[in-house]
């Protein structure tokens, strides 16, 4: 379906028109294509951004969860290695009366896995939720320095 009609008959949208909705799938017919229920079932995760900067102190997550309040949101610590963050959003609902012209929010489960290293205090970890952003931080343990001696050099 084009934008515009054309003026050259009824012709069928395409890829190749630039008027053209349609946007080219290049796996489409593959198992796991955008119309798949895999696709669906995972596509909010493919939408939940999230940052991860160390500091000496501490990992810091931030992860972008805009309309989610913290019971929508659950942070959990698998085998004392993975910081685990998931979710769902909800799907608006539709009512009858209205008139739909685009949906672009994803709704559904989301779920991202981050691996920490070994100085990460897993014990101590605190979550907080603020405007939407989740922030997870993760102490660090402290590198203690090796005691160092200065020796009076003689003669």
């Amino acid at each position: 379906m084009s934008l515009i009609p054309s003026f050259f008959g009824s012709r069928r949208s395409n890829i190749l028109d630039p008027f053209s909705l349609e946007i080219w799938d290049p796996f489409k017919d593959f198992p796991f294509s955008s119309e798949s229920q895999f696709a669906k079932e995972t596509s909010a995760s493919v939408d939940t951004r999230v940052d991860w900067k160390e500091t000496p102190e501490a990992h810091v997550f931030k992860a972008d969860l805009p309309g989610l309040n913290k019971e929508e949101v659950k942070v959990e610590v698998e085998d004392d290695t993975v910081l685990q963050i998931s979710g769902e959003r909800k799907a608006e609902k539709k009512e009858k009366k209205d008139t739909w012209h685009r949906v672009e929010r994803s709704s559904g489960k989301f779920l991202r896995r981050f691996r920490l290293p070994e100085n990460a205090k897993m014990d101590q970890i605190k979550a907080s939720m603020e405007n939407g952003v989740l922030t997870v931080t993760v102490p660090k343990v402290e590198v203690k320095k090796p005691d160092v001696k200065s020796i009076e050099i003689t003669g």
